[in-house]
């Protein structure tokens, strides 16, 4: 466990006037503030000390393989040293290791990562508390480190990770052989998209290990991280993380893939990347055994020798061995004929299985290479887990997210040989190479006016050079599995589910609300009063429907899985996939906050699996991680990448830190941490250049806007000082906050202001004008101010910004009586800022605002007051029937369930008789 200092989040000396709440009811807290903490310690429920933990999905997972999970703490309640213990249901001790994640202002700890090893008895819910001791593993995780090779013992298996050349995983032994070796990273790319475009030169890669370090290195948990690019003769490209995850006892490794596309565009077209291995193959031809699972608990089964079906019979004996999967009766016992004939059987070498769309996977398997392909099987939905090896080892892997990022494969190759390869793809080369290329050749536009121009018809921020996918990412999760002998068809099957559905442990709704976390903006569910229900009703509606979309609708692919799209079509009865700035969302208006807000009060493991996706989407393929757009996220359009709005507003940490804070995640750690700079950009990158009448920057180095820019940076220091306790992130906060607050009419004089970035200053550039945008308060604005509110806060900051949350729904004339002046934006968003009048409502302790909030909320914003229902449109009008809600935006679903889950806690208590229906 890392231990970290802290000092109050914003001390005296390095803050001037500014105000620390550290302590609850401190003397000089404000009494607005004093009022909002006591609303909040009478809302939540108290917490005794420990924690209650359950299973994402219900019930405990059938294999226990090691699981890792976070965990929240209330401020104040267990400091850095703090030792946990974890109890199963039936008070057992189990052991587990436990690290800091995140840090309170007054130095307690905020979150807590913990893991489980393999082997331990589970049970549907268990406990965490803090105590004086850890139960320690029955057998602990060992690593060793050379200069050439990293080594880790489970216990069970001892992998050696390589330090360079071209084999990460280089060798997995267990009981002393080899069970997996030679494991790599391929990859296949082409010159051209296909063959009409001229001769296809087609160039295999190998990956190359730059380095490789022992992330973390506990009794339970261990973590090595290698990273490296895929090279081809003096070609080195794709570059890589490849992490490894291990757990005491675990006979299983987990690989977690990450790689960057770096490519040009128009000469690269990546075809394939995988992960490949070898397998030794020390059982007779008959006792090696081939697995699929497939749907629904299903499995494909077969030997490389198959007995079964023969002219001549081996014996039932033999026949039941094989079927099973276990080593069959010595050949002295087999049938005759069959024992002497045997070598006329083929063997059948080479497998391969191939989901080329979501409902379609084929298995074909053949002798040997330059024999055709004989198919053998067909389905719908394959869960992405195989077997190959023996009665004397092998090896089981799988692929997450397998038929849902399609097109994906798994092969088996040489299975009749010494030693199998298998190499799982992350993306099949069967399929069709990726065509990344802008989607249109510019239509015209040249100047930012004729750009304007195409806005205004579809929707779509278009910049020449802009659509560029040169930096975006993707990552994939593999489970491995060293087996001492061919698991039965029950355990692969459970394997399989295994890595569909890792088992997740999470704490109660009751407990995130109780510990503080993530602000006071949401409370659980009540259905206590009609207008409550109804607005729960309407919330459930909402997620249901989209969730039943991503189906109907097929949002599933490999670059597109765990996104939504921006807007529906009525007239085609289709979203509108192929209109500019309307097809796919990228986060606009933040649909990845109602989805973790509904997560949090919930406990609902579908919302969190499609929140989850949504993380992995939307921090890889709308973000970018190298060139002249690093750190920067792309507006929704046709193509993820395609919008030439880059900003921060899409990749800020705003939208992933709930995720890592519950699992822990290395991977979303890192693209966290790689925002830290990203307002370096901002200049570079002008989020409004395109716009007449701007303010000039002046004298500062960039210009930004508080919403969706100082308030997305905001997010990324914050979640960084939390983590490391790095104090000039602090400070970047707190110049800000100050700076902000002290402009002539705070927020609304910050619509557009100066930036530096090497101090965090920002300066206003717009005089005594108030100026105010729908979009500046729904891209994490409102969350992240709420928060750093609670954490402590600059005066004139929270002043400022209960003013805005105050004014910017409010009449014309109390503007004008207000601040000399109409800001510009009344009624714009007026539901999703409805959430903003119920902030400053609760804080002022004012019903005639609140009751002025629920009105806002009430007034429909497009769809607010709509029927809870879905029309059904078959026949020739759609090519598949579907269930469609033509009123449904992502916009307003976002901002109505955001408002709707603050304004039930905030001002929950002072509601309106009933809903429009």
């Amino acid at each position: 466990m890392n231990r970290y200092t802290r000092r109050s989040f914003f001390k005296t000396a390095s803050a001037a006037g500014a105000v620390p709440l550290a302590g609850i009811g401190a003397a000089t807290a404000t009494a607005a503030g004093t009022a909002a903490v006591a609303a909040v310690a009478k809302s939540a429920p108290a917490l005794t000390g420990g924690a209650r933990l359950r299973w994402l999905e219900g019930a405990a997972p059938a294999l226990s393989t090691g699981t890792t999970w976070g965990l929240p703490w209330p401020k104040g309640q267990a400091r850095p040293e703090q030792v946990f213990a974890l109890k199963n249901g039936q008070g057992q001790a189990l052991p587990m290791q436990s690290w800091p994640l995140a840090f309170w202002p007054d130095g307690s700890l905020k979150w807590t990562a913990h893991a489980l090893p393999a082997g331990v008895p589970l049970g549907e819910q268990m406990s965490i508390e803090p105590a004086a001791a850890t139960t320690a593993p029955a057998s602990a995780l060992r690593v060793t480190e050379s200069r050439d090779a990293i080594t880790v013992d489970t216990g069970v298996l001892q992998c050696v990770i390589a330090r360079s050349g071209s084999q990460p995983i280089r060798s997995v032994h267990r009981d002393g052989r080899d069970i997996l070796r030679a494991g790599m990273l391929v990859a296949v790319a082409d010159d051209k998209p296909d063959a009409e475009s001229g001769p296809v030169t087609q160039t295999h890669f190998d990956s190359q290990i730059s380095s490789a370090t022992v992330e973390q290195n506990g009794p339970v948990r261990a973590v090595i991280k290698i990273e490296g690019v895929h090279r081809a003769g003096q070609r080195s490209w794709l570059p890589f993380v490849l992490r490894v995850y291990f757990h005491a006892g675990a006979e299983s490794l987990r690989v977690l893939h990450s790689f960057v596309y770096d490519g040009d565009e128009a000469k690269d077209f990546l075809r394939g990347i995988g992960l490949r291995f070898e397998v030794p193959m020390r059982d007779a031809l008959h006792d090696r055994h081939v697995r699929f699972a497939g749907e629904n608990g299903g499995l494909w089964a077969e030997g490389v020798r198959n007995l079964t079906g023969l002219r001549r019979d081996p014996g039932a004996a033999v026949r039941a061995a094989q079927f099973d999967g276990r080593a069959c009766p010595p050949l002295a016992e087999f049938g005759t004929q069959v024992r002497t004939l045997m070598h006329r059987i083929p063997a059948w070498g080479d497998y391969t299985l191939s989901q080329v769309a979501a409902d379609a996977f084929q298995i074909k398997k053949r002798t040997k290479a330059g024999h055709g392909w004989i198919d053998a099987a067909w389905g719908h939905r394959a869960p992405g887990t195989g077997y190959i090896g023996g009665a004397t080892g092998g090896v089981a892997f799988g692929l997450r997210d397998f038929w849902q990022r399609h097109p994906v494969q798994l092969d088996i190759r040489n299975s009749h040989t010494d030693a199998a390869q298998v190499t799982v793809w992350m993306r099949s080369p069967e399929a069709p190479a990726m065509d990344m290329r802008f989607y249109h050749d510019g239509l015209g536009m040249e100047t930012h006016a004729q750009e304007l121009e195409g806005l205004e018809m579809t929707y779509e921020d278009y910049e020449k050079g802009y659509g560029t996918p040169h930096g975006v990412a993707r990552s994939s999760e593999l489970m491995l599995w060293a087996l001492a002998a061919t698991p039965t068809r029950e355990r692969l099957v459970q394997m399989a589910a295994a890595v569909q559905t890792p088992p997740q442990l999470v704490a109660t709704p009751e407990h995130y609300l109780a510990s503080g976390v993530f602000g006071s903006l949401w409370s659980l569910p009540d259905r206590s009063h009609p207008m409550k229900a109804a607005i729960e009703d309407r919330l459930d509606f909402l997620f249901d429907f989209y969730k039943k979309e991503v189906e109907q609708r097929h949002w599933y692919g490999f670059w597109d899985y765990g996104d939504v799209r921006h807007t529906y079509d009525a007239d085609r009865h289709e979203w509108r996939y192929d209109v500019g700035g309307f097809a796919w969302d990228n986060s606009e208006l933040s649909p990845d906050l109602w989805l973790w807000y509904s997560f949090l009060r919930t406990g609902r493991a579908d919302i969190f699996r499609f929140a989850e996706a949504m993380v992995r989407h939307t921090s890889e393929v709308d973000t970018y991680h190298l060139g002249r757009f690093k750190g920067l996220g792309t507006r929704h359009n046709v193509q993820h990448w395609g919008c030439s709005a880059k900003q921060a507003r899409i990749s800020t940490a705003a939208y992933r830190r709930f995720y890592y804070f519950m699992t822990a995640d290395e991977r979303i750690g890192d693209i966290m941490q790689s925002l830290l700079d990203v307002d370096r950009q901002l200049d570079a990158v002008d989020p409004v250049r395109k716009l007449a009448k701007q303010p000039p920057k002046g004298p500062y180095p960039a210009r930004l806007s508080f919403g969706t820019d100082w308030a997305s940076l905001a997010a990324n220091w914050l979640t960084e000082w939390e983590r490391s306790g790095k104090p000039q992130y602090r400070d970047k906060i707190l110049r800000g906050m100050q700076d902000i607050g002290g402009m002539p009419k705070g927020f609304f004089s910050a619509e557009r202001a100066g930036y530096e970035p090497a101090t965090g200053h920002v300066y206003n550039i717009a005089g005594d004008k108030a100026e105010a945008s729908h979009l500046n308060a729904v891209f994490g604005a409102v969350e992240i101010f709420a928060e750093l509110i609670e954490l402590g806060v600059a005066p004139g900051f929270e002043k400022a910004w209960l003013q805005y949350c105050e004014l910017f729904n409010a009449s014309k004339d109390e503007q004008i009586r207000q601040l000399g002046m109409p800001h510009g934006a009344t009624n714009a968003l007026l539901v999703g800022h409805s959430r903003l009048t119920a902030y400053a409502a609760w804080k002022k302790q004012d019903p005639a605002l609140a009751q002025r909030a629920w009105r806002e909320f009430l007034a429909g914003d497009r769809f607010g007051s709509q029927p809870l229902r879905t029309q059904k449109v078959q026949g020739p009008l759609v090519l598949n029937p579907v269930e469609e809600a033509p009123w449904i935006s992502t916009n307003s679903t976002a901002q109505w369930g955001l408002a709707a889950i603050q304004n039930l806690a905030l001002i929950g208590d002072q509601l309106p008789a009933a809903i429009p229906r």
